[in-house]
């Protein structure tokens, strides 16, 4: 169950909506402790000075604002409390935008509000409202003490409140070398845009986010798993060599890119693509105990032919020869 984290109201107009906020989203990445390879105890964190590698005590750190190089400004904890934004329990309203003209470059934290008792039915209204309307509201909210641009926006039953980065965060497009904007000054032809345009329709799906995996998070979480059946819990071992990385593709016409990407037809998977490791893990710990022992690498003289088949390859071409010249 998601914890609250603040309560308060939407405050719109003259209209008081009481929620409560949530966080939307939950973290669901690998985390890594460190460790002592010895004897597998948690490794602590250290206050180090950078300048003589000594440590420092927690009495005797202090915030600093770097207002030039290695100049700086020290403020107290008072002094930045003093500084922050008076703590206020609505959410206001600033003005109702459509909801394309946000970019999601602005878009930073997600959180739901859920309405308090007995305010249900005004909550409910604002949310059909703002439907109807296609409108979402560009609201300004303190949090942890921080105050925040955020935007109010209905998504099904709910109100999501999604903290937004301030203007001067988004950096400008100006800073980048990029392609001239329009179809004839970056020396696309038509005929290109066309298949280009054929190739986004043929991979136009509906969005279902639970179609996407964390691949990553599949395959450490199954060799965590194969390990702790096998017993090897405190054991520091080398990691298995990584796959083989597929090449980077060759540098080819855009024209033949195209085509060959419109070839390969909707949903069909790009070559190399596997199936998760999370959704297997049983099949893939079986197998991994069933297989037999791996044979010693082969020595460097043997292996020149290249393996097995360069071997018996090279040994079969002079047979193919006599038997070329006997014909």
């Amino acid at each position: 169950m998601a914890h609250m984290i603040w309560k308060g109201a939407i405050s719109f107009g003259l209209v008081h909506v009481p929620v409560q906020l949530y966080p939307a989203t939950q973290s669901e990445k690998v985390g890594f402790n460190l460790l002592d390879k010895r004897t597998i105890d948690p490794i602590g964190y250290k206050q180090i000075n950078k300048r003589t590698g000594k440590e420092v005590t927690r009495e005797n750190i202090v915030r600093g604002f770097e207002y030039e190089k290695d100049k700086y400004v020290v403020l107290s904890d008072d002094e930045i409390r003093a500084a922050n934004p008076e703590s206020t329990q609505t959410v206001d309203i600033l003005a109702f935008v459509d909801a394309p003209d946000i970019s999601f470059l602005y878009l930073d934290t997600p959180y739901f509000l859920t309405p308090e008792r007995k305010g249900e039915k005004v909550y409910a209204l604002l949310r059909e409202a703002m439907k109807a309307s296609g409108k979402i509201g560009v609201a300004s909210v303190v949090l942890h003490n921080k105050q925040h641009l955020a935007a109010l926006i209905p998504v099904g039953p709910v109100l999501a409140l999604n903290t937004l980065r301030w203007a001067d965060e988004v950096r400008d497009f100006d800073e980048f070398k990029l392609p001239a904007d329009g179809v004839k000054a970056a020396g696309v032809t038509a005929r290109e845009l066309d298949m280009a345009k054929k190739l986004i329709n043929d991979m136009s799906d509906k969005w279902d986010p639970s179609q996407y995996h964390d691949t990553f998070r599949d395959d450490i979480m199954a060799l965590v798993n194969r390990k702790i059946r096998a017993g090897k819990t405190e054991e520091i071992t080398e990691a298995e060599a990584p796959r083989e990385s597929r090449r980077s593709a060759d540098i080819l016409d855009l024209s033949d890119l195209l085509k060959r990407s419109l070839g390969r037809g909707k949903g069909k998977p790009a070559a190399g693509t596997r199936k998760h490791a999370g959704d297997d893990d049983e099949e893939a710990g079986d197998a991994e105990a069933a297989a037999p022992a791996r044979k010693k690498p082969r020595s460097a003289s043997t292996s020149r032919g290249g393996g097995r088949s360069g071997g018996a390859s090279a040994k079969a071409a002079p047979a193919a020869r006599k038997r070329r010249a006997a014909a």
